[in-house]
């Protein structure tokens, strides 16, 4: 009896820990919108490092053209229904030069915008909850940031409580307010939309390297350390299997327990 209990709480352990270890898993976009299989309007081109330490060659970005049409179910990003309350987007992106669109926009199942992010000069962060706030006047703005200037950028987005932060290539932080509910819920029954808004004639067009959705806030703050490296250092192997919230050895805790088990919208105005 003693020996069942004590494989069942090893079990038990397993699968807790395990999930930990998924829930933060980032969200890849690109690879969930099929980028590798080069739809329309898109091509494959050098990245943010011509030379990386330790690589064959350059890092691989994709080329958007306004051609591309890209999108996907929601549900492809959290199959389990429910979106993370705190977040980070993460980015490594270099849009046309002069350009001003939504490199991000996300739908409930009625077609209304709950999430967005734009690119561009002084780019803001659309944001929606069940109960309708933020209003779109109360949209986070980042006044002073141009992310369309014709260079690569890396771009993360820490989304906690009340509160967004912008890291740019990480180093410039700026916080703003995200007036939200205490327990906000974003719909994850409708889909996910690269490069636009429904209806917009904007649309994105530029090199993406990454693109990002992480279920911690925290990993936004580790973007250039876990998932996008300077180019002298070496690419990490798997960057979306990274978690910036955990450390070997958590991993080797996973490693012991499975052991032990198997032996016996609206956009404000810019000024």
């Amino acid at each position: 009896m003693f020996r069942v209990k004590f494989l069942y709480m090893h079990l038990t352990s397993f699968f807790c820990v395990s999930f930990f270890l998924s829930a933060a898993e980032p969200a890849d976009l690109l690879k969930i919108l099929d980028f590798h299989s080069l739809p329309e309007g898109v091509t494959r081109t050098t990245g943010l490092c011509s030379h990386r330490r330790s690589s064959q060659g350059p890092d691989v970005a994709y080329r958007v053209s306004k051609d591309a049409q890209l999108s996907a179910p929601t549900k492809q990003l959290y199959p389990g229904d429910v979106f993370p309350e705190d977040f980070s987007i993460m980015a490594t992106v270099k849009p046309k030069k002069g350009s001003q669109s939504f490199l991000l926009s996300m739908y409930n199942e009625q077609g209304i915008q709950q999430l967005g992010l734009e690119v561009g000069r002084s780019p803001v962060f659309l944001y929606e909850d069940h109960t309708g706030k933020p209003s779109p006047e109360d949209y986070p703005l980042f006044r002073g940031v141009n992310l369309a200037d014709g260079k690569w950028h890396r771009v993360a987005i820490s989304v906690h409580k009340q509160t967004i932060t912008l890291i740019l290539d990480c180093k410039k932080k700026t916080t703003q307010k995200l007036l939200r509910s205490p327990h906000p819920i974003i719909d994850t029954k409708g889909i996910i939309v690269f490069g636009t808004r429904i209806l917009d004639e904007e649309v994105f067009e530029g090199d993406i390297q990454q693109l990002m959705i992480v279920a911690d806030h925290r990993a936004a703050y580790d973007y250039c350390e876990h998932y996008s490296p300077d180019c002298e250092v070496p690419s990490p192997d798997q960057p979306q299997n990274q978690d910036p919230s955990t450390d070997k050895s958590v991993s080797n805790i996973t490693f012991l327990l499975f052991s032990s088990f198997m032996a016996p919208h609206f956009v404000p105005e810019r000024h």
